[in-house]
């Protein structure tokens, strides 16, 4: 069994546990903002991570969409949606040439690859001068996460999680790219201390002319 079908199997066993086809982390508010930031219509989208394209509905419409993801199956559904599909490692370079995205999202994916920073990287390769980098990630330092660890319990229990990102983590990876946006999501306290209790934290930024 090769590395990808290996990891096609697991996150597939993984997903189908855990999560239903239509569940979107963050929910109506995620979509929202990914929606706002991808635009369109007529934009050329690569969808990193795309699982069964609950999310990429929100700005599938209009738009031409290429979702990868490793889960196999997953993608069998996310392509009902009209959209491209490629089944792909996104811990390996992207199968695509420079420049040729107008936007790429990366929704809840970063915190289970290997190399975060390599795959925005490569994100910002792929995409056109001027281009948007869409994403989010869990905020893992949220007040509930750190007493969980004062409690002795693991602050993080998704087993698929290999990253745990701080808001000064994801500043770092927006640190190539123009108009950097934060948003602190997911929480009754959020208006309080964004950092303390958003449960997600998306972010979006452009690739230089």
């Amino acid at each position: 069994m090769s590395r990808l079908e290996d990891l096609s199997e697991r996150y597939g066993e993984h997903h189908r546990e855990r999560r239903t086809q239509d569940f979107v982390y963050a929910g109506a508010e995620r979509a929202r903002l990914f929606r706002e930031y991808v635009g369109g219509p007529g934009r050329r989208v690569l969808d990193l991570g795309c699982r069964y394209g609950a999310l990429t509905r929100a700005y599938a419409e209009g738009n031409e969409v290429t979702g990868v993801d490793v889960d196999r199956e997953a993608l069998v559904e996310a392509a009902k949606l009209g959209i491209e599909t490629r089944w792909a490692n996104v811990d390996e370079p992207l199968p695509f040439e420079d420049a040729s995205f107008d936007v790429v999202v990366a929704g809840e994916l970063l915190e289970h690859v290997r190399d975060p920073a390599g795959l925005v990287g490569e994100a910002k390769r792929v995409l056109r001068p001027g281009g948007q980098l869409v994403a989010s990630v869990p905020n893992a330092f949220r007040l509930k996460n750190r007493l969980r660890f004062l409690l002795g319990r693991k602050p993080e229990d998704d087993p698929t999680h290999l990253h745990m990102f701080s808001p000064d983590d994801v500043g770092a990876l927006l640190r190539d790219f123009e108009e950097p946006r934060v948003h602190f999501i997911a929480g009754r306290f959020v208006p309080l201390h964004g950092a303390l209790f958003a449960n997600d934290i998306v972010f979006a930024g452009r690739k230089p002319r």
